[in-house]
C-alpha cells in the first residue's frame, strides 16, 4: 500500500500518456490543458490506481465519491489540492437511481438530466470548466475551446464555459442532424461562444476539430484545448456517478451493478469500463448502440472498420469514427480479453418508434 495514496494499492504513476506514444508522460493538468497529445493520440492515465469498496464507506456524495476517486490521477499536480473545490462546483446536482415503475427491482434507470442543459454532459463539462479555470490562473493568453457535437455535448460546453473572461468556445454540429431544440440551445449563447452548423456529419465536424490541433500554423496563433470526450478531463469524472450507482447497490445488496450504456463516440461508456477497471462493483457493462454499428461489429469480429455515420432517431448517438475506440483499444489491446468484458446489441429506429408507441413509463425512449 502506498504512503503517497493511502486510499489506492499499488498504483505508483499519476501521469497520463498518450495512446500513440507512451514516452511524453504529462500531468494531469497538462494533459486536460492540451486536450490532444502532440502527436494526434489521446491521453489515457499511465497506470489506474485500484479502490476497494471499504475505502468509500464514509463517500456518499457525488462531490465526496469524485474527490477520493480523482484524486491518485491528479497527484504531483497543482490541481491536486483545488479537487475538492472542483468537484463540489462540477457535482451540484444529483445523479440518483430511479426504480422502472412495474419492472422487477432492482432494475432501475440512472438519472443524468439533472444538469443545466440537461445532459449527462453537464458532469465531465462543468469539472473541465472548473479545472481550466483554475489551470490557467495569471496566463495571459486566451484559451480556444474547440467543440464537435453530435447534439448535446456543445450545449453542455457552452453553459459550462459561457461568460467566462479567459476563454472562447467553437462549436461544430452537423447541420440538419440535430434536434430543433438542440440546434437553439446549441446556438442561443453569444458572447464567447460561436456556434457554427457545418454541412456535413458528426465524424465531419470531429476531423475538422482534430486538423485544427494538428495545424502549426493556428498554433502560432491560437493556443486550443478540446472539451469533447477526446480530453481525458471529460472522461475521468464522468466515472463518478456510475461509481456512485455501483457503490449503492452494492451497499443495498452485495450485488455488483450492470449497466446498459447508450453509446455513439463511446465517451460515456469508457467511463463506465474505466470505474470498472479501478474497482467500482460493476459487473457486465452492455453498449446499446443504433444503426451506426462500428462499435457493435468490432466487438462481434475484432475488425476495426470505421464507416460513415448515417442519421437516425438518436442523433446524437450518430457516429461512425468514435474517437475513444482508440482508448478501449489501448485498455485492452488483446482482443481476445477484451471478449467477453463488454457486450453491445444494435436497437433501430423501428424498435425505437415501437418502444415509445408501446410504453407508458416515463422513461420512454
Amino acid at each position: 500500500r502506498s504512503t503517497l495514496f493511502p486510499y489506492t494499492t499499488l498504483f505508483r504513476s499519476p501521469y497520463s500518456i498518450s495512446t500513440r506514444n507512451a514516452d511524453h508522460p504529462v500531468t494531469l493538468g497538462e494533459a486536460i490543458a492540451r486536450g490532444i497529445a502532440p502527436d494526434g493520440g489521446l491521453y489515457v492515465p499511465q497506470e489506474f490506481p485500484h479502490f476497494s469498496t471499504r475505502e468509500f464507506e464514509t463517500d456518499l456524495e457525488l462531490p465526496q465519491i469524485a474527490a477520493r476517486l480523482l484524486a491518485p490521477f491528479a497527484a504531483g499536480d497543482p490541481l491536486a489540492a483545488e479537487l475538492p473545490a472542483v468537484c463540489n462546483e462540477a457535482f451540484d446536482f444529483p445523479a440518483p437511481l430511479v426504480g422502472l415503475p412495474n419492472a422487477p427491482a432492482p432494475l432501475s434507470v440512472l438519472e443524468l438530466f439533472h444538469g443545466p442543459t440537461s445532459a449527462f454532459k453537464d458532469f465531465g463539462a462543468r469539472f473541465l470548466a472548473a479545472s481550466m479555470e483554475r489551470i490557467r490562473r495569471g496566463q495571459r493568453r486566451k484559451l480556444t475551446i474547440l467543440v464537435a457535437t453530435s447534439g448535446d455535448t456543445g450545449g453542455a460546453v457552452a453553459a459550462a464555459f459561457h461568460g467566462k473572461p479567459w476563454v472562447d468556445v467553437v462549436v461544430l454540429y452537423p447541420h440538419g442532424r440535430v434536434s430543433e431544440l438542440q440546434a437553439h440551445q446549441l446556438a442561443c449563447w453569444g458572447g464567447n461562444v460561436r456556434t457554427f452548423a457545418v454541412r456535413g456529419s458528426f465524424d465531419d465536424c470531429q476531423r475538422i476539430v482534430k486538423e485544427a490541433f494538428a495545424d502549426p500554423a493556428l498554433a502560432e496563433t491560437h493556443q486550443l484545448s478540446s472539451a469533447n470526450s477526446i480530453n481525458v478531463g471529460r472522461l475521468l469524472p464522468q466515472m463518478v456517478y456510475f461509481a456512485q450507482a455501483g457503490l449503492q447497490l452494492w451497499r443495498e445488496s452485495g450485488r455488483r451493478a450492470n449497466f446498459i450504456v447508450p453509446t455513439g463516440n463511446l465517451g460515456n461508456a469508457l467511463a463506465c469500463i474505466w470505474a470498472r477497471h479501478i474497482g467500482v462493483p460493476i459487473g457486465e457493462i452492455v453498449l446499446a448502440t443504433n444503426a451506426n454499428q462500428s462499435i457493435t461489429e468490432y466487438l462481434r469480429t475484432g475488425e476495426w472498420a470505421p464507416r460513415p455515420s448515417v442519421s437516425t432517431l438518436a442523433n446524437a448517438m450518430d457516429v461512425g469514427d468514435p474517437s475513444n475506440m482508440e482508448r478501449l483499444r489501448s485498455l485492452h489491446s488483446d482482443f481476445d480479453e477484451l471478449q467477453g468484458q463488454i457486450g453491445a446489441s444494435s436497437v433501430d429506429d423501428i424498435d425505437r418508434k415501437s418502444t415509445r408507441l408501446n410504453s407508458s413509463h416515463p422513461y420512454r425512449s
